[in-house]
């Protein structure tokens, strides 16, 4: 088997030399990673484009520039790049907002903004992950699915619990924490759709647009409680405050 080298994002085979008789040559870690990388972004854009029933390993192959039983040296199944393409994405993102989350150097309404902008972030600069993610649940193994599934819990469990937290420490107002993690996540999936990186559209303005778009939906207003509020603007507020202790009271029971 010849040497593999990447040129450009593309990966050549050399002529196979025979003679030796000894098994591949091992490549170099960082050669081997770079190769890896290619053949999962090339492999997640088929996902993209023709689903995960309608690609095979062969499309695959292709696409990176390989034989077939030399990508066996890689990868031995599509699972295993489903597998890859979980722990890229649903998986790295809730270790990355978890770690946000645990740092006692931000206050809640900073970690939200870190928060968010990592998740614009990572949606504008790798949507065929998520795309692909998207299209292809209902055709998962179960395992993965399962493993999917499970990091997408951790990624609403992280941000219902900045919020919590900025409920407590007086920062947001009175809401439903998990509807709103939803609604904020959906803000950020929808990137991966809608948005085309380009010199003169880069991603971080985006992501702190909705970073931002994101803390006005929850800031606390000190101008909500007016010094002579109408009865009945105080029977609303106090009603916010009441059926806010209400859902902590039922999530304690």
């Amino acid at each position: 088997m010849g040497a593999i080298a990447v040129y450009g994002g593309r990966v050549t085979e050399d002529a196979e030399r025979g003679g030796s008789g000894r098994g591949p040559r091992k490549q170099a870690a960082p050669r081997r990673k770079l190769l890896m990388s290619e053949i999962l972004e090339q492999a997640m854009r088929l996902f993209a484009e023709r689903g995960y029933e309608g690609t095979t390993l062969q499309d695959v192959a292709d696409a990176v520039g390989l034989s077939r039983p030399n990508l066996y040296n890689y990868v031995r199944s599509k699972e295993e790049l489903l597998v890859a393409m979980v722990e890229a994405t649903s998986q790295e993102a809730a270790d990355t907002l978890r770690a946000v989350r645990e740092r006692v150097d931000l206050d809640p309404a900073e970690k939200l903004r870190t928060l968010v902008r990592t998740l614009v972030l990572q949606r504008a600069e790798h949507p065929a992950q998520f795309r692909t993610l998207d299209r292809s649940e209902q055709s998962l193994p179960v395992e993965i699915a399962e493993r999917h599934l499970e990091s997408r819990r951790a990624v609403l469990r992280e941000i219902t619990a900045v919020l919590d937290e900025g409920v407590t420490a007086g920062l947001f107002r009175p809401l439903d924490s998990r509807v709103t993690a939803l609604s904020i996540i959906g803000m950020c999936n929808w990137v991966a759709w809608w948005f085309h990186p380009a010199p003169a559209h880069p991603a971080d303005p985006v992501a702190e647009q909705i970073a931002a778009n994101a803390l006005a939906m929850v800031a606390q207003v000190d101008e909500r409680r007016p010094s002579a509020p109408t009865p009945l603007g105080a029977v609303a507020l106090l009603q916010q405050d009441l059926d806010y202790l209400a859902r902590l009271l039922r999530e304690e029971d």
